[in-house]
C-alpha cells in the first residue's frame, strides 16, 4: 500500500466521521423525544419491563423536570447542537458539548440508580448514545491533531531539507 493510498483513506474516515457523529445526534434525538413523549403519557409505557425497569417512573418523577423543562426536552436540543456541531466540522466543540452531555446524562444514571432504583431503558439507550458520540468526537479531534502535526512536520522538513524533496 503506497503512502498516499494510506493518506487518501485517512482523509476520507475524517471526513466520513462527521456523518457518522450526525448520524448518533439523529438516534439521540429520536430516543429523547420517545423519552419527551413518555413524559407526557398517562398510559402504560412500552418500556415498562419490570419492578426494576420502567421509563414511566422515571420520567413521572421530581427528576424528570429542571424548573419547568423536562429533561427529555433538553436532551433533544442538546442532541440538535451536538448534530450541528458535528456537520460543520467543530471539533473542538463537538468534543466539549459531547463530554457536558456525557457528564450530565451520567449524572441522570446516578439519580436513577440510586435515588429512583428504576431505570429507564431509553435513558440507557441515551446513555450509550452520548458516550459513543464522546469517543468518537475525542477521536476525531485526535486525529485531526495528529494530521495536522504530521502536515506541520513535513512543511518544516521540506524548508530544511529543499533538495530531498525535487527528487
Amino acid at each position: 500500500m503506497s503512502l498516499t493510498s494510506h493518506a487518501e483513506r485517512a482523509w476520507l474516515i475524517i471526513v466520513s466521521m462527521r456523518y457518522l457523529l450526525a448520524l448518533l445526534a439523529i438516534a439521540g434525538i429520536v430516543v429523547s423525544t420517545l423519552v419527551l413523549q413518555v413524559h407526557y403519557s398517562t398510559g402504560v409505557q412500552p418500556c415498562s419491563i419490570n419492578e426494576k425497569w420502567d421509563c414511566g417512573i422515571v420520567n413521572h418523577s421530581s427528576f424528570a423536570m429542571m424548573g419547568k423543562v423536562p429533561v427529555a426536552a433538553i436532551g433533544i436540543l442538546g442532541y440538535i447542537v451536538l448534530c450541528a456541531l458535528a456537520l460543520t466540522r467543530q471539533r473542538l466543540l463537538l468534543m466539549l458539548a459531547a463530554f457536558g452531555g456525557f457528564c450530565f446524562a451520567l449524572r441522570l444514571s446516578m439519580i436513577e440508580q440510586y435515588a429512583l432504583g428504576v431505570w429507564c431503558l431509553y435513558c440507557v439507550y441515551s446513555q450509550c448514545i452520548i458516550t459513543l458520540l464522546l469517543l468518537l468526537a475525542i477521536g476525531w479531534h485526535a486525529a485531526e491533531y495528529i494530521r495536522l502535526r504530521r502536515a506541520v512536520a513535513e512543511r518544516e522538513t521540506a524548508l530544511r531539507h529543499p533538495n530531498t524533496t525535487e527528487r
